[in-house]
């Protein structure tokens, strides 16, 4: 759906599959970096973390980035991610690049005029169609290599490239505004949840001795999972947010007959604790609500009742706080392997006990901050969408020879995006 004439890929450019990772590789003479496919972002390339392994001198003459190289995702479990560009400009010396990307060695064409091309193509599921595989989709050296691709002149891909980085940045402006607001909200949170660290040592009470009933869950098998007409709700940690609220789109059920309620059953109010998981997830928590009032939870959960003396939602706070997330993670550091919190552990820690009053206008304080939050990130997400509707229609407007760099632009872009 271009205006410009088109060439295969592998006529103006040299497309290459990256190098197999295998275990022999992983120690060696010539450790070099090199890029895979976790390193390749919708915004631009991830550096943070770069592996190495063992290319040989010969191996990184074929392997090698070279400024000016672009890398696609050469296969993932979501189709649409398939084909994600990024530009290499040489950030890391003597860098090679894993089979899991494609390098595309542009002879022709201005690099970044590719770069938006093949980032027009992902965004708009062009290279869905040609991927391969089950489970995970594959685009492949030869499917990539015989892409047809527009060849305008020079000076038009460099007139494209200018007039398109006009465009998207102020879509980057907007998308890094939504993004700090988001910011600052959780920041308003989490110095909130601070200062409920900063408290007297004769205002604290051990966990202990306010729990009327501590328990830790039940274990089932894939024999005991059935539909949810006919069986149980069963809570797991992944139902359990960061943020302390519960997830139950994916809630599993298990048969009424095995699973025991009077024992595991979960009764509004009660505190569900995540108990074992990797270290910076463990100790997340959340209140029963009426949603899965009756159902039964796993045994990476830790049930606790509490007395009369403490709201569930200002406890469920708590367990969010600095001062009780440091105790968490202090408990959690002598364990092995898998992080974990025992029952005996959680029950010696403190827990800040103020007049019940207190509690509530703790708890009014964060409801208000989680309504905020909640408005804010639903915004967040239809901007994120209008945004990605924008892009995919400022980079067609671009290759189909719509962009003039004109106001009039403006007008194009919107109506394009209105009809995708």
């Amino acid at each position: 759906m271009t205006s410009f004439p088109l060439v295969r890929l592998d006529q103006v450019a040299e497309v290459r599959l990256g190098r197999q990772r295998a275990p022999k590789d992983h120690h060696g003479d010539h450790m070099r970096p090199y890029l895979r496919a976790a390193n390749v972002g919708w915004s631009g390339l991830r550096l943070g973390d770069v592996n190495r392994m063992n290319f040989t001198d010969a191996e990184l003459e074929t392997y090698r980035l070279l400024p000016g190289d672009l890398l696609l995702s050469e296969a993932s479990g979501s189709p649409g991610e398939v084909g994600k560009p990024a530009l290499w400009l040489g950030q890391i010396e003597n860098c090679a690049f894993q089979n899991t990307l494609l390098r595309v060695r542009p002879h022709v064409h201005d690099p970044s005029f590719l770069l938006h091309y093949f980032r027009f193509v992902a965004l708009s599921g062009g290279f869905v169609p040609e991927a391969r595989g089950v489970g995970i989709a594959h685009l492949g050296r030869a499917r990539l290599a015989g892409w047809l691709t527009p060849l305008p002149s020079g000076v038009e891909q460099r007139r494209i490239v200018e007039i398109l980085e006009d465009h998207l940045s102020r879509l980057d402006a907007a998308d890094r505004s939504t993004h700090a607001c988001q910011r600052r909200l959780i920041l308003v949170e989490e110095a909130g949840l601070r200062r409920l660290g900063v408290l007297e040592p004769h205002e604290m009470e051990l966990i202990g001795s306010k729990v009327l009933d501590v328990r830790g869950g039940w274990s089932r098998s894939g024999k005991h999972i059935v539909d949810a007409s006919q069986g149980v709700p069963y809570i797991k940690m992944n139902n359990v947010t960061r943020r302390g609220r519960l997830e139950l789109d994916k809630v599993v059920h298990v048969a009424a007959e095995v699973a025991d309620v009077t024992k595991y059953g979960l009764l509004v109010g009660d505190i569900l604790f995540n108990s074992k998981n990797s270290g910076d997830l463990i100790g997340k928590t959340a209140v029963v609500d009426k949603r899965i009032s009756g159902a039964v939870f796993n045994e990476n959960l830790i049930r606790l009742r509490f007395d009369e003396s403490l709201l569930s939602e200002f406890v469920a706070i708590w367990f969010r706080a600095t001062v009780m997330r440091n105790a968490i993670r202090e408990a959690a550091s002598a364990s092995t392997n898998v992080a974990a919190v025992y029952q005996q552990q959680l029950l010696n820690m403190s827990i800040w006990v103020p007049t019940i009053s207190v509690q509530a206008a703790v708890v009014e304080e964060f409801e208000t901050l989680r309504v905020a939050s909640e408005r804010l990130q639903h915004a967040a997400v239809k901007a994120q969408t209008r945004s990605r509707s924008l892009r995919q229609a400022v980079l067609a407007a671009a290759f189909e020879g719509k962009l003039t760099g004109r106001h009039t632009d403006d007008e194009i872009i919107e109506e394009m995006a209105a009809a995708r």
